[in-house]
Parts: C-alpha cells; structure tokens; sequence
C-alpha cells in the first residue's frame, strides 16, 4: 500500500496570462516559488515523521516546485520522469483561451493538430506513476510534482470519471492525495475548485 501526493507545479508566467503551456518548458516565476513554499510546508508538517521520496516531471516548472518540496521535507527529488510531463497541446501551446477558442472552438472537444490524445495522456501518466511506486519501498509514501491535465487525468481515472467535476481546476500547487493498493485507487483528498 502506497499513499501518493500529486501536486500541481507553481505559477509561471504563462499561468499568469492564461497561456497553454504543454510541454513547452516555463520556469516558475516569483509567484510560483512563494506558492511552492506554501505547499512545501503544508506537506513537511503531514508526513513529519513518515518516509517518502520526492519525485517530478523533468520539466523546469514541477522540478523546481519539487525541489523546494524535497527541501522542506529534509530530502531531494529522486527522480525527474518524463512520464509526468504535461500534455503537449501540439500548435495550441502558447495560445490564450478567447485565441484557442477562436482557432479550434469549445475546449473539451477540440481537435489540435499535433496535440496528444487524450488517452494516451492518460497510459503514459499510470505507467510511469506504475513504475515510480514499483521503485519505491514497501511503507514509503510518494510525492509527485506534474501539470494539471496529467494529473486530473489519473484523478478520473482513480474515480471512474466521478471527478474532477465538469467546470472545476486544479490551482497551481494544488495536492490530491490517493492510496494505492495493488491496482485498487482510493482518492483521499482532492484539490479541485470551481472555475
């Protein structure tokens, strides 16, 4: 059994300006730190005393939010996974919502050159959230910094699609919270907000 903690990165410019960021790699900005050490202290004070790696996408925004988790934790990342990257929104990546709109229309069923399907957003964050448990030791807990898309995908997948709920986000720094037994997912605590 392994309890993992997915948390979204902090702000970055891009966040700022309501830009899709994708793949595209944009570091944290002053905001994004300031929320990074937020949640880097909510998450030393509930796994004080436990074990637990540190783990991100390889992507400048989750490393460093990671990084300053592993920190306050009293560890470092043990791993950047490509596997967590965020979903590349192919030639929508830059773009501001009214933009995306205009040039591919309602959000939930745009079809974006280049973009990366849906389900394979999903494969791809379950195998690599797979084999970072897999890696991990039996009684030590997980905390993985990814991207937003990434991670409502495991969310409803984990909840059969009961979650997150249509008009809800996850906020930048945000944590979800899962046990795992065997194939079996059980959400625990869940960060999304209504739009």
């Amino acid at each position: 059994m392994t309890i993992l903690t997915l948390v979204r990165h902090g702000e970055t410019a891009w966040n700022y300006g309501g830009r899709i960021q994708g793949s595209t790699d944009i570091p944290l900005n002053d905001t994004g730190r300031v929320q990074a050490q937020g949640v880097a202290e909510t998450l030393a004070a509930e796994y004080a005393g436990r074990e637990v790696v540190v783990v991100s996408s390889d992507l400048s925004r989750a490393a460093e939010t990671a990084d300053i988790i592993a920190s306050a934790l009293g560890t470092t990342v043990s791993r950047r996974h490509p596997g967590l990257q965020e979903r590349s929104y192919g030639e929508a990546e830059g773009m501001d919502a009214p933009t995306f709109a205009a040039a591919f229309g309602p959000w939930h069923v745009a079809d974006v050159p280049g973009a990366e399907a849906w389900p394979v957003v999903r494969e791809r964050a379950l195998a690599a959230i797979a084999e970072i448990v897999a890696e991990t030791p039996a009684g030590v807990d997980v905390i993985a910094v990814a991207h937003g898309a990434l991670i409502r995908e495991v969310i409803s997948f984990a909840t059969d699609g009961a979650f997150p709920r249509e008009g809800e986000r996850l906020p930048n720094c945000s944590a979800t919270t899962f046990r795992l037994d065997g194939d079996a997912w059980e959400l625990l605590a869940y960060a999304g907000v209504a739009s």
